[in-house]
């Protein structure tokens, strides 16, 4: 009989102990998770200011979707979840504001220019625009329905120098690839893309690239989870941090 109250007595203890034992803190921050669709261009940047925003934000992660713009559109419009969308120019915006599928008006914060791009050395011995138009020589560019794409065509008409690509890609991270890995003479990319590749390609500016500037806009969508932490991530990047972030990459004011 005098075992049962000390059996009784064990097991309160067991319990006190899980209980007290908890890795529960009542004051650790809410875990959020912010869905960020950023045009391939964005890639290093956005990556960073992700970063600095959750250091910023205890609890928070910025989960990243980088594609081409046109691509991201195409989801956002098609009903992918998401909260903040940041395009590599305003017509593909247009695309998503269009079905007022942003929360508020864009806000432009970044501008960005064409810049060839050939192989380390420049082989081919590239020094102007109307060199890409040479027999023999491998171009790479954008589709027309991404931004760089659409750049590319701007460049072309004002130029008078129409191109013969022997690719077409889906995001300019694409081009990049196939002038790095040697599949190409030269590829049509931004300037902070140059800059990023460091010593892996040779840049080549072009003043027929004035023609064509792009200008980056961002919105927090209206089926963000938490619309407060889409409009805050929004005003990190248009703010002191993003800016500094995006200007040392090569990236212009808006």
């Amino acid at each position: 009989m005098r075992c049962r109250p000390l059996t009784a007595l064990l097991a309160a203890g067991v319990l006190l102990a899980a209980c007290g034992s908890s890795d529960a803190d009542p004051a650790a921050p809410e875990e959020r998770t912010l869905t960020v669709f950023a045009a391939a261009s964005l890639t290093g940047t956005f990556t960073e200011i992700g970063e600095q925003f959750e250091a910023a934000n205890p609890g928070v992660r910025v989960a990243f979707s980088f594609a081409g713009s046109s691509d991201l559109a195409t989801q956002i419009t098609e009903g992918a979840p998401g909260d903040v969308f940041a395009s590599a120019d305003e017509n593909t915006m247009t695309e998503v504001t269009g079905q007022a599928l942003t929360a508020a008006d864009p806000v432009d914060f970044a501008t960005n220019v064409l810049q060839i791009a050939t192989p380390a050395g420049n082989p081919a011995g590239i020094a102007t625009f109307a060199d890409l138009a040479e027999p023999g020589v491998r171009v790479v560019v954008c589709a027309a329905q991404v931004p760089c794409g659409a750049a590319t065509d701007r460049v072309e008409q004002s130029s008078g120098v129409p191109l013969d690509p022997v690719s077409e890609e889906s995001s300019v991270t694409d081009v990049l690839g196939k002038v790095t890995s040697g599949e190409a003479d030269a590829g049509l990319v931004y300037v902070t893309d140059v800059i990023s590749a460091g010593d892996r390609v040779t840049g080549v500016e072009f003043p027929e690239s004035a023609a064509a500037v792009n200008t980056y806009p961002i919105a927090a969508l209206t089926g963000a989870a938490d619309p407060d932490l889409a409009d805050a991530f929004v005003e990190f990047v248009v703010g002191a941090g993003g800016q500094e972030v995006l200007q040392a990459a090569g990236f212009g004011r808006p």
